[in-house]
């Protein structure tokens, strides 16, 4: 323990406030007494009840007056509903992590504490060498990332439970660490013992491995910084710069974009994602992808995009006067000479009222002012560089027959009316920027 206290003197202020991650298991009670009993530090004791075992409630009102009888102070959340009504662990992580950034924003902490110790960095590492992973991953779990902190990973169990003995510290043991189901569970019950059992000290070994990695990483990342800025910007990446790169390079700089929105998103990617993010690199045609937890990737002639799938493509509105769908507006005014395509003049005499805002259909055909024929609607936005998925929502203004009067700021229907010609309505359209 004298490395631990050793590590966090180099590394905290006096004014420093620590958000605890603690479970009330044996982990995270000896992290919050070491805090405790050896710093000054504000702490702050985030407890999660991921709803999963009765006993968490005698837990949370242990810490709860542990922390009242220590001048602590406690923070509870209660996950109340998984997706399908099934529990995950890899939805409580996400949730778990979430409300753990929310309370580092809550109480502008310096560091978020987590109790991982040598035998969890063993198990990781092993789990991701058998799943495959990157070489972030392979990492395991470093002692230092960013706000959030690892004190005891250079402890092992057993060392964990001695201090636990020796300083009478109360906690309580989690029934399903035992459950083999878990794949965590199965390599800390069938491999690490083989392993202890070829060399007792084999967690220094994981450590030194996880340290080494984690410098080629950070070189890695040196190389991918120098470069990020002429090939992503503004959450979007400029596909033609990208492939000038080594394909490694390529792979580092999309999984510098996910933690880029990692920032402010709770989002994981596995493989399989990352090489269909890669597929559509060298893909000339517009497509987009599902990278599952609500995101998408997609392909906008050079640039590829990752993004939040938030889009709504099915709408159908009656017009009167004003509307606004998504950013776009288009309103009815009363007066203007302009000509150009973000305004519309109609006769009222010949169209089938009232008119309709929706959005494409795959079949649309419009007969465009002063073009012989009719033409695919989709053709007009591929001809005038339309993104993919903005085609899916944009405005298409048209008549109770379903007759296509206006694609506003595109092109105009044989509807549109000159200056000079009979006309009783005018619709202006503007889309509107977001700050």
């Amino acid at each position: 323990m004298k490395e631990v206290i050793t590590f966090l003197n180099s590394l905290l202020n006096k004014d420093d406030i620590l958000i605890v991650a603690t479970s009330a298991g044996p982990d995270s009670m000896c992290l919050l007494h070491v805090l405790k009993n050896n710093f000054s530090n504000k702490i702050i004791c985030a407890h999660v009840n991921h709803g999963v075992r009765n006993e968490s409630n005698e837990e949370a009102e242990f810490l709860k007056k542990y922390c009242e009888d220590n001048n602590i102070i406690f923070e509870y959340m209660k996950i109340k509903e998984y997706h399908n009504n099934k529990f995950s662990e890899s939805e409580g992580r996400r949730k778990r992590y979430q409300f753990f950034n929310e309370l580092f924003k809550k109480y502008q902490a310096k560091y978020i504490m987590l109790a991982h110790h040598a035998n969890d960095l063993e198990e990781t590492i092993l789990m991701r060498l058998v799943r495959g992973s990157n070489l972030k991953g392979y990492i395991g779990i470093p002692r230092i990332n960013n706000h959030l902190i690892r004190p005891l990973l250079t402890l092992t169990k057993k060392e964990i439970l001695l201090y636990n003995n020796e300083n009478q510290i109360k906690y309580f043991n989690d029934y399903t660490n035992d459950d083999i189901n878990y794949t965590r569970n199965r390599f800390r019950k069938n491999i690490i013992p083989l392993l202890e059992k070829e060399n007792k000290d084999v967690h220094k070994k994981f450590i030194k491995f996880s340290e080494e990695l984690e410098k080629y990483n950070n070189y890695v990342n040196k190389i991918v910084k120098e470069k990020i800025d002429n090939i992503y910007k503004d959450g979007i990446i400029n596909i033609a710069n990208l492939k000038k790169e080594d394909l490694f390079i390529q792979e580092k700089i999309i999984e510098y974009v996910i933690e880029d929105i990692q920032k402010d998103e709770l989002f994981d990617i596995n493989d399989k994602n990352k090489k269909d993010l890669l597929s559509l690199v060298n893909d000339s045609k517009n497509k987009q992808i599902d990278l599952g937890n609500g995101f998408i990737g997609r392909r906008s002639y050079n640039n590829l995009l990752i993004e939040k799938n938030n889009i709504s493509d099915s709408y159908d509105y009656i017009y009167n006067d004003y509307i606004k769908i998504n950013n776009y507006i288009i309103e009815t005014i009363n007066k203007s000479n302009e000509k150009s395509n973000y305004i519309i003049r109609l006769n009222s005499e010949d169209l089938s009222l009232p008119l309709h805002i929706r959005c494409m259909n795959s079949d649309d055909v419009m007969q465009i002012k002063n073009m012989k024929g009719k033409k695919k609607v989709n053709d007009i936005f591929k001809n005038a560089k339309i993104d993919l998925n903005i085609r899916k929502i944009y405005p298409v203004v048209v008549d109770s027959e379903n007759r296509i009067i206006w694609l506003p700021g595109i092109k105009k229907s044989i509807f549109d009316k000159e200056i000079s010609e009979k006309y009783d309505i005018i619709l202006k359209y503007m889309e509107e920027k977001n700050e």
